[in-house]
């Protein structure tokens, strides 16, 4: 298979993502690298944003508040999404849900190659 051509574009995208735990959409990135990319297209940044993660650099979060939101924490680790306001915050702990891959292809005829958790409920803030 033929290696991917870097582009600055990508790069900045992926980039931007790494320096933060906000967790944010295509439109947050948009927004963030417009001034330093006048030339930046939001569809430039779903392409990219798809090559990312075919690439396994990145993840998705899910759907939050009807926007789909980026990580670029690949590590094992599950999510916390406030209801309310749709903070996103890494929860780091040892479930060795990877454990019980080989129950899961049991049960299904499959063969597991990831899972994704996360908690629902409001934050602090929204709490108070």
């Amino acid at each position: 298979m033929q290696a991917r051509r870097t582009s600055k574009k990508r790069s900045a995208i992926y980039e931007a993502l790494c320096n933060t735990t906000a967790h944010p959409s295509a439109e947050q990135i948009y927004t963030q690298l417009k001034p330093e990319i006048p030339d930046l297209s939001l569809g430039t940044v779903y392409r990219n944003l798809n090559v990312l993660m075919q690439d396994g650099l990145i993840i998705t979060v899910g759907n939050v508040n009807g926007e789909e939101r980026y990580d670029a924490n690949t590590s094992d680790h599950s999510h916390f999404v406030c209801t309310k306001c749709g903070r996103v915050d890494d929860v780091f702990l040892d479930l060795s849900i990877d454990k019980r891959y080989p129950d899961v292809e049991e049960l299904t005829g499959g063969k597991v190659k990831g899972h994704s958790l996360s908690y629902f409920g409001l934050c602090k803030k929204c709490c108070e």
